[in-house]
């Protein structure tokens, strides 16, 4: 185990950070699995760029680093680097200042935009690390937006203090690349020649793919789940580069992310209307159940069956299949309760059967923190039946507030889901495999079955999944693993 090894010093790159700035999970992994490195005794510094959008609660607690010019372009241009700090928890945050890159509203803008501020960022990073004379033992990369990193380390960094880094890079999301012409990124980005080839940042022979580029020059690629690292290689999920990764494979390990169980904790969680651990989870559930339905319109009832749906409403999250089946659910012993925003069609198809089991089926169109914890903790069952998902949140979060997961074997879905298993009562949710409505719905009545005819069971699956360590405790474990084979 980690133990047993010299601590490590890890540099994490990427494009987003909670809470300074965030727009999907990439912000938590870069916020909770520093945090929770720092606790195995890691020092980690988090380098990410200081954009104009973060609040200015944040900017004003950074201090001033330092500051130097760069080069970047063929034309020999200088551009500023500022390196501006923040402290917490035991993390030290870096961020890179650059008002000419750095002063939209959003982090990200369009890919003609971003391409330069990522080439940019890309290399001011670890010119940041040389000026800090901080040489890491890894660089801990994460997404396009930073998959230049293990390029430029290897090439225009190759001898300098911080080459002695190995170079981890994690794809949280393979359907973004950073695809742009590759005289452009070229231009941008400065790097030699060589590296413009098939084998590592060109595609279709004009493009150049950073995503790409970065893979062939790391040292490791880790994935949010296994059996997403599995997928991928395949042409169904590879998004084009399953070539390139059943190529790499031999580098390529999947870690599940985990949750902040400080933030998602059902014993001390203020919003719920009952607070409860595993012990005691039985019996208040049912008073979170209660005040679900008294705030959702439908029929108070504790002898519901209430299924939770917190979503994107986009059909990767396996909408089509819920819409297709929603007739089919709604009997007289069920509630659906659906909580998200996304695509209009999911919208008012979900508003349009709201009218039509009114009672029983709430569907509340907004994002609303307050009642994603009360349908967490006041649902029997939770629904996650996506088409992929690289490691999926919502399923740990419901499996950590006692509510069993019904779920596609799928991704990171299939890593953390083990179906019920009726002749040895084992297992903590329900699962289906083909992506079809009729499989999905198979799995709903099973849970149900198990719900009406065999409680005691059913309430073991709550204990059980309310037992299962979902925190990033676990997941720092495997990468501190990784990251000590990699130094060896």
């Amino acid at each position: 185990m980690a133990e047993n090894y010299p601590s490590k010093t890890v540099a994490f790159i990427g494009s987003e950070c909670y809470p300074f700035v965030k727009t999907g999970g990439l912000g938590d992994v870069m916020y909770a699995l520093p945090k929770a490195l720092v606790k195995q005794n890691v020092e980690v510094r988090v380098i990410i760029p200081r954009y104009a959008c973060i609040p200015e609660k944040w900017q004003n607690k950074m201090i001033y680093r330092g500051a130097f010019d760069m080069d970047l372009n063929p034309d020999g241009r200088r551009y500023y680097v500022g390196i501006m700090e923040y402290i917490e928890d035991g993390v030290i945050y870096d961020f890179i200042d650059n008002q000419e890159f750095f002063t939209a509203g959003k982090p990200y803008i369009n890919l003609i935009d971003d391409i330069p501020r990522f080439c940019y960022f890309s290399k001011a990073a670890l010119a940041a690390l040389n000026y800090m004379d901080w040489a890491p033992d890894i660089i801990h990369c994460h997404d396009w937006q930073a998959a230049l990193v293990p390029v430029y380390l290897r090439t225009l960094f190759a001898d300098t203090p911080i080459a002695r880094a190995k170079t981890m890079l994690t794809i949280h999301n393979l359907r973004f690349q950073g695809i742009y012409d590759a005289k452009t990124m070229k231009w941008w980005s400065g790097l030699p020649d060589y590296v413009f080839n098939m084998d590592a940042l060109v595609e279709n022979w004009v493009d150049a793919n950073m995503l790409k580029g970065g893979l062939a020059y790391c040292d490791c690629i880790t994935t949010v789940s296994n059996t997403y690292a599995q997928e991928i290689q395949t042409e169904f999920y590879g998004e084009h580069l399953d070539p390139h990764l059943r190529f790499h494979s031999g580098k390529l390990r999947g870690i599940v992310n985990g949750i902040d169980v400080d933030i998602w904790n059902p014993a001390t969680d203020e919003l719920l209307a009952a607070n409860y651990d595993a012990e005691t989870a039985v019996a208040n559930k049912k008073l979170n159940k209660k005040a679900l339905q008294e705030s959702m319109g439908l029929q108070v009832d504790e002898n519901k069956f209430v299924i939770g749906l917190v979503s994107r409403l986009t059909n990767q999250k396996g909408l089509d299949l819920v819409n297709s089946i929603i007739p089919q659910i709604m009997d007289e012993f069920t509630q659906l309760v659906v909580l998200g925003t996304g695509d209009s069609v999911y919208e008012d198809s979900f508003r349009y059967y709201e009218n039509q089991y009114k009672g029983s089926l709430c569907a509340y169109i907004q994002y609303n923190e307050g009642v994603a914890h009360s349908i967490y903790a006041g649902a029997d069952a939770f629904l996650v039946p996506s088409l992929f998902e690289p490691c999926g949140l919502t399923q740990l979060i419901a499996m950590h507030y006692g509510t069993a997961p019904i779920v596609r074997e799928t991704g990171g879905l299939k890593d953390t889901v083990e179906p019920y298993n009726w002749a040895e009562n084992t297992g903590n949710g329900f699962t289906f495999d083909r992506y079809e409505s009729g499989l999905l719905l198979d799995a709903i009545n099973r849970a149900k079955e198990l719900y009406f005819e065999h409680r005691e069971q059913f309430d073991e699956i709550v204990v059980r999944d309310m037992e299962k360590d979902v925190s990033w405790g676990n997941s720092a474990d495997k990468y501190l693993e990784l990251y000590n084979q990699m130094t060896q």
